[in-house]
């Protein structure tokens, strides 16, 4: 016999947990479908980590899952050449700009506090096979054979979504040409609570804070050549290129674990939503890890949903209903759509090779960098302090 719930969310991940943590202890039956075994107490090191952005920490300390692992980035330094572009905390009176976070760390959080919630149960090891769509209600039979029904299934499981799928929504992928390169890096010297960029004729080397003084988590972007080039080094020999790319900020760094090398592209699903469907995260869009806001913009899906449905339920009204699904994504779409815009044009912007864009981005950076009015408003722009907000991203809720 199928279970029945008001809601059930495929992908119990950070922006599908997120959701699910922000209908914690509502009157709504709510159902978690995850297929990888998850770990409420994960604190090791691992390869994927996310910077995740003031306004994002809210929503974490909102729903009451913050974890204690986590480095803060007070200081940025980005250059290319001679160019240089910093960025300070202080300057707008903030202890940091952002979090560097291990996804498995947050993920357990999230998990953890997910096991708080009486009206919330978690599906795990669980897998969508298919959804059948009517007038009142989803069906969704799972790989190993249960079945469960919703008013409202929520996609969250990715840039090759099976809900996007099952609910016939057009998909569109935009190949970058390029893989990032993750990995753990140990350095010479402390990193200060400092993230750099440099701006290489390849593509970005970014080193990004951890919880250790003496560690980094690099995410080099590179186009797909150079970075199967570097993939296929031995690790003394990626040593070597690593140092090259990087300098000598922080000494000498050195490989501190394995690599992994993802494939960019940016994606973006035509409908954020279709009959009983609601898609987050990057079941819905993706973008270039250039700024760092991927994960941060399905955060702000996540709540931005959360808050429609609560609102909707305390007036008992169908969550999955088409007008109400609308205004999430009228709520989102257009600010996806922005990010994806701006990192997608800074990739070409700095990969390509013509003189008169190389002179542009000189002078750009050296510009921006007089001003401290322009760096304040980047900064709190993109640390999420300034814009419009759901409420459970607002430091001051209403």
């Amino acid at each position: 016999m199928a279970k029945d719930y008001d809601v059930v969310i495929a992908g119990g991940g950070m922006v599908g947990g997120t959701l699910a943590c922000a209908l914690g202890g509502s009157g709504l039956k709510v159902g978690v479908i995850e297929p990888q075994a998850v770990s409420a107490t994960d604190k090791g090191a691992g390869l994927r980590v996310s910077a995740i952005t003031l306004a994002s920490q809210t929503v974490f300390e909102n729903v009451g899952a913050w974890p204690d692992r986590r480095a803060p980035v007070e200081a940025m330094r980005i250059w290319e050449d001679s160019s240089t572009l910093n960025f300070d905390s202080a300057d707008i009176g903030e202890p940091c700009l952002a979090w560097i976070i291990e996804n498995n760390v947050m993920v357990a959080a999230l998990t953890a506090r997910l096991r708080q919630f009486a009206n919330i149960e978690v599906l795990n090891p669980a897998r969508v096979a298919t959804a059948q769509f009517d007038e009142e209600r989803v069906s969704v039979r799972l790989e190993d054979g249960r079945e469960v029904k919703t008013q409202l299934l929520v996609g969250a499981d990715g840039a090759d979504s099976r809900v996007r799928r099952a609910a016939s929504i057009d998909w569109t992928r935009h190949d970058l040409g390029q893989s990032a390169i993750v990995a753990v890096v140990s350095t010479e010297r402390p990193h200060a609570c400092t993230a750099w960029q440099h701006f290489l004729a390849t593509g970005p080397l970014a080193f990004l804070p951890l919880a250790d003084p003496r560690q980094v988590s690099i995410v080099w972007s590179a186009d797909t050549a150079r970075a199967t080039e570097l993939m296929h080094l031995d690790d003394v020999a990626f040593n070597v290129e690593l140092q090259a790319a990087f300098g000598d900020h922080l000494g000498s760094a050195r490989l501190g674990s394995a690599r992994a090398a993802i494939p960019l592209a940016l994606g973006f699903a035509r409908d954020y939503t279709a009959q009983r469907v609601a898609l987050i995260g990057d079941a819905a869009h993706t973008v270039h890890p250039l700024a760092g806001q991927g994960v941060n913009l399905g955060i702000l899906d996540a709540v931005t949903l959360a808050e429609i449905l609560l609102a909707a339920a305390g007036q008992k009204r169908d969550l999955g209903a088409q007008a109400l699904l609308r205004r999430y994504e009228r709520a989102r779409k257009g600010a996806d759509v922005s990010m994806q815009a701006v990192t997608g044009g800074f990739r070409y912007l700095f990969g390509s090779h013509l003189p008169g864009l190389r002179a542009l981005r000189d002078a750009g950076l050296r510009f921006t960098d007089q001003l401290p009015p322009l760096k304040d408003y980047l900064m709190r722009r993109a640390s999420g302090l300034a814009g419009e907000l759901p409420r459970l991203a607002q430091r001051v809720q209403r």
